[in-house]
């Protein structure tokens, strides 16, 4: 991971505290926090991560149902040639760990708003609908919204937008859950 300045967030907008900001507006640094002494050495995907900028964290009343809040984080990053596929366009896979990565964002503002701390959460599923081609130095702009959170399921959608082009690329909703306590050793 390249060094920077966490500590800056003026570059983030959004109504989310500047806790909130510190944490979440660089995921690379928060995915990296996140890890086990075990797994100190590169991991799939870290070189796309590491490109990740947040621009924006909100939490508003949801608009369907005014009691419940909801999260929206904002990241954008450039198609690299890591991220192409054989046709030289955005790799499915890539989108998906997209997805996945940049929802949790959100999952993770809404619990820190919530109960001022992350929850652990595992996937449980990852839905990701393909609608166009993004190239090789397009601009993408990823929006991540929560749907739910419940005590032990939340879920997210995303929206990956190319910003070159002015159109969607992917669409996704990902569900996660606290994973369970593992079982006792038998004696």
């Amino acid at each position: 991971m390249a060094l920077k300045d966490i500590t800056d967030i003026s570059h983030i907008q959004g109504n989310a505290s500047d806790e909130i900001k510190r944490v979440l507006g660089y995921p690379s640094a928060f995915f990296y926090a996140a890890r086990t002494e075990d797994f100190n050495q590169p991991l799939f995907g870290d070189a796309i991560v590491d490109r990740l900028v947040c621009t924006e964290i909100s939490l508003y009343a949801k608009p369907e149902e005014p009691r419940k809040v909801e999260a929206k984080v904002v990241i954008e990053t450039t198609v690299e040639e890591d991220m192409l596929n054989g046709g030289g366009k955005i790799h499915g896979g890539c989108s998906a760990l997209l997805i996945d990565m940049c929802s949790t964002l959100a999952l993770t503002a809404l619990s820190m708003n919530a109960n001022g701390e992350s929850i652990m959460s595992v996937s449980q599923a990852l839905n990701v609908v393909y609608h166009s081609p993004a190239g090789l130095g397009d601009r993408l702009r990823l929006v991540n919204t929560t749907l739910t959170f419940g005590a032990r399921a939340h879920s997210a959608r995303t929206e990956i937008w190319n910003l070159t082009h002015h159109r969607l690329v992917a669409s996704g909703t990902h569900i996660k859950m606290q994973p369970s306590a593992p079982p006792k050793p038998s004696l």
